[in-house]
């Protein structure tokens, strides 16, 4: 039976092994990234898949053979110990040492994006000028767009619901903000999340390098109806952006008496 459990112990590093090295051609990996700093983040992350990685294999091994070692039956007499503090102090640097390294080595990341005086200063959206306003509640996201004054917070503001409409190869900034509870703007392929406070306005920004249609979805459990809590964002030319918002803008000051096609 030793031999039997040995085996099993050893699937599993074997195993994890194998889902890792194929995981792209199953698609079991992230989605196209196409953020200006989705590339980052995929680079940090699989920074520390290869160090959990390695990890865990020397473990998984180590814990086979001293399975396959001393499951074996033995005549004499057990030996106690009480312990190596030198080894105590190797198993307890080691993580120490690599969980700084990783804390240090993600700052750059974390700073570009989450730091308000990193964000773009120029351009058509920024800090002071944001694309819109994006409100989450219990279960839709709703948008809401500066009228043709270009400030939030008035009349003409323009409001979309579970379509987030951006231009290609543009800074985009806005702030997002919660009407009841916590939930978690993330978009996958642009490796955008961010949470949502009650009571909080909280800048975001990124940049998308490729027109299409991405998932935005709500990555906290925000109630009964989270499932659902789903919207798009959809990345168009600039020339596409101008004519949808002059659509939006339209359908949204309709009385509905105008003439329809």
């Amino acid at each position: 039976m030793r031999y039997f459990f040995t085996l099993l112990l050893l699937l599993v590093p074997i195993l994890g092994v194998y889902t890792f090295v194929t995981a792209d051609q199953h698609e079991w990996w992230f989605p196209p990234a196409v953020s200006s700093y989705a590339q980052e983040i995929d680079d940090l992350f699989n920074l520390i898949m290869w160090m959990v990685g390695i990890v865990f294999v020397v473990t998984e091994v180590c814990l086979a053979w001293f399975v396959f070692k001393y499951s074996k039956k033995r005549q004499d007499k057990g030996a106690f110990t009480h312990g190596n503090h030198n080894l105590e102090l190797v198993w307890t640097a080691i993580p120490s040492v690599a969980l700084l390294f990783i804390a240090f080595k993600q700052m750059g990341t974390w700073a570009d994006i989450k730091f308000e005086k990193n964000f773009p200063a120029t351009g058509d959206f920024t800090r002071a000028k944001p694309i819109c306003e994006i409100w989450a509640s219990q279960f839709d996201w709703r948008f809401r767009y500066p009228g043709d004054d270009g400030r939030l917070g008035t009349v003409d503001d323009i409001e979309n619901a579970f379509e987030f409409v951006v231009p290609v190869d543009k800074d985009i900034v806005f702030d997002l903000r919660s009407r009841d509870v916590i939930h978690s703007f993330f978009v996958p392929q642009f490796r955008v999340k961010q949470d949502a406070l009650p009571g909080h306005t909280i800048p975001v920004w990124f940049r998308a390098q490729q027109e299409g249609l991405y998932d935005l979805v709500c990555a906290e459990l925000c109630g009964w109806g989270h499932y659902k809590m789903a919207g798009r964002v959809r990345v168009v030319s600039d020339d596409e952006y101008k004519r949808r918002m002059a659509d939006m803008k339209t359908a949204w000051f309709s009385n509905g008496t105008e003439e329809r096609k």
